[in-house]
C-alpha cells in the first residue's frame, strides 16, 4: 500500500509515499508528443495517461486535485482531468477529489496575508513560494517542482485521512489539518472539537507538523480558490 498525491496539469505533480511516510515517488509526468501552442495535443494526452496508468499501484490509496472553477484553458484542463481520472478508474482505485484551496489550507496557505493591517491576495510566483514554505514548514519537505510539491500535500493528506480512518487520533493534527481530513472522513458532520480539560499534558509534537502546530495563523474568512 502506499499514499498517492496526484496534481494534474501538463506537466503533472506524482507523488507515492510508502505505509511509514517516507518518498518512494517523487516525479513530474509529462506526455511526450507533437506540441500544441497553448494546450495539450492528442498524443501528448494519451502519453500522459499511460505514464500516470503506470505509475499508479491498484493497492494506492490516492488524492488528485479538482480544477479550480473559472480556471484559464479550461478546455485543456478538462482533457487533462477526464484522462487522468480515467485511468485511476482503470486501476479499480478510488481516490479523494479536493479543490485546490482544501489541499493548500492543509499547509496553512489561505491566499490572503495581512500587510500593514490589510489583507493582501497572493498571486502566481509569490503564493508558490508560500506553500513550498508550508510544506517546508510542516514536513520539512522540498522540491524544485511546485506540481510535485502539491501532490506531496495530497499525498500527505492521503495518509492522513487512512490513519484516522483507521483508529489514528485526530488531535495529532493542527485545527486547519482536522478540518481537511474530517471534510473526507466525514464530510455531513462537524469535526469534533478537542477536550478542553485533560489531566494528560500536551504535547506540541504532531504528525501534521514537527513542532509548535497551533500556531500557524490561518484566516478563515478565506473565499479565494486557487
Amino acid at each position: 500500500m502506499r499514499f498517492v498525491g496526484v496534481d494534474p496539469a501538463t506537466t503533472t505533480g506524482f507523488v507515492a509515499l510508502d505505509e511509514v511516510g517516507n518518498v518512494l515517488v517523487e516525479e513530474d509526468l509529462r506526455g511526450t508528443g507533437k506540441t500544441v501552442p497553448g494546450g495539450i495535443s492528442e498524443e501528448q494526452l494519451a502519453n500522459l495517461g499511460h505514464s500516470l496508468y503506470n505509475h499508479l499501484h491498484p493497492d494506492d490509496v490516492a488524492v488528485m486535485e479538482n480544477a479550480a472553477p473559472g480556471t484559464q484553458r479550461g478546455i485543456t484542463t478538462g482533457m487533462i482531468h477526464g484522462v487522468l481520472r480515467y485511468m485511476i478508474h482503470r486501476r479499480k482505485i478510488k481516490p479523494v477529489f479536493l479543490m485546490p484551496n482544501t489541499v493548500k489550507k492543509y499547509v496553512g496557505v489561505t491566499g490572503w496575508i495581512i500587510e500593514a493591517g490589510k489583507k493582501r491576495r497572493l498571486e502566481g510566483s509569490e503564493k508558490k513560494a508560500h506553500v513550498a514554505a508550508g510544506v517546508f514548514e510542516h514536513f520539512g519537505y522540498s522540491h524544485k517542482s511546485d506540481n510535485v510539491t502539491d501532490a506531496y500535500i495530497m499525498a500527505k493528506i492521503a495518509e492522513a485521512v487512512y490513519r484516522v480512518q483507521n483508529g489514528g487520533n485526530l488531535d495529532l493534527y493542527t485545527p486547519y489539518q482536522r478540518e481537511v481530513i474530517w471534510s473526507i472522513v466525514s464530510p455531513a458532520a462537524k469535526p469534533p472539537k478537542k477536550p478542553k480539560n485533560t489531566n494528560k499534558p500536551e504535547t506540541n509534537k504532531r504528525l501534521g507538523k514537527p513542532a509548535a502546530a497551533d500556531s500557524h495563523t490561518y484566516f478563515k474568512e478565506q473565499q479565494f480558490l486557487f
